[in-house]
């Protein structure tokens, strides 16, 4: 019997949805959306104490290899992160202002990378790090439109590219280690721990030094706020870390976008139902005048 359009789309949305609602039940996993950031691991940069020296940046580039990418950014070279280069160090000066400071990922409280990947690539983990899977990776480049601090880094060179970015030596932190860029600064300009503790010292440096520092803790509420956070002595504009006000980007559509190209469930039931109904609708003779296509 021939399955009636008011039949086909009653099963039709009634599949669909299911499946989204099953895509939904798994992207939503405990932790992604976690609200209470404090024991998150953190990374405090006093610019103020940042001499350019580098130390860390070298240090980074030799504990990942990524010499085989390119050389090392210099202090005058534009846009800085690169395939070749997780975290630089760029130097600001104006008249009798002067400072530096290292960029990153900054492991966003609400990473709109993670957000903006189809695929899961780019995921939030529990414990604050935004970390990336290659395997998973479609090379669609959308993490680098989405991300407001123009972090992530595409390797168009190679012949099976993939995305780039400071990984806050998530396996160092798994060993019990700091990341290598602390290890290597020799001014303690990098100070490693979770957000709460940075947080708090942040502001006790502010409250003791007030001449010596901005009156803000950058990334504390900035785009809702990050891992990685900073102190300096000249206006955050300045070092071209941008005021994006306290609200995080949306994520409205994520699951949605997630369930339809991570799983296909989707468009695989809608088709499939599509295919189902034409079939069903030609199991009559077709010389039969009463053979009607629905």
């Amino acid at each position: 019997m021939a399955m009636d359009r008011r039949t086909f789309l009653r099963v039709s949305a009634g599949a669909a949805g299911g499946c989204l609602l099953c895509a939904d039940a798994t992207l939503a996993s405990p932790g992604k959306k976690q609200q209470d950031f404090g024991s998150n691991v953190a990374m405090l940069n006093d610019l103020t104490r940042c001499v350019g020296c580098r130390a860390c940046q070298s240090a980074c580039k030799s504990y990942y290899d990524l010499d085989q990418y390119g050389p090392m950014e210099g202090l005058d070279t534009p846009g800085g992160l690169s395939e070749a280069n997780h975290c630089v160090i760029k130097e600001y000066k104006e008249g009798d202002e002067q400072s530096y400071i290292k960029r990153q990922c900054m492991h966003c409280n609400h990473p709109s990378c993670v957000s903006a990947c189809p695929v899961a690539a780019l995921e939030k983990q529990d414990n604050g790090v935004v970390t990336y899977d290659p395997d998973a990776c479609i090379g669609c480049r959308y993490c680098m439109v989405a991300c407001p601090f123009n972090v992530p880094r595409f390797e168009w060179n190679s012949a099976a590219p993939k995305i780039q970015k400071c990984t806050f030596c998530e396996e160092r932190i798994a060993a019990g280690e700091d990341p290598v860029c602390e290890d290597a600064c020799p001014t303690d300009a990098i100070t490693f721990g979770t957000r709460d503790e940075l947080l708090k010292e942040a502001h006790r440096r502010i409250a003791e030094n007030p001449d010596r520092y901005e009156n803000e803790v950058y990334g504390e509420t900035n785009a809702g706020g990050t891992s990685v956070i900073y102190l300096a002595g000249v206006s955050f504009d300045k070092l071209g870390l941008r005021d994006f006000g306290e609200e995080p980007l949306p994520e409205l559509a994520e699951k949605v976008q997630h369930g339809i190209f991570k799983f296909f469930v989707a468009p695989v039931a809608l088709f499939g139902l599509l295919g189902l109904t034409r079939a069903s609708n030609m199991r009559c003779d077709p010389d039969d005048e009463d053979c009607i296509e629905e």
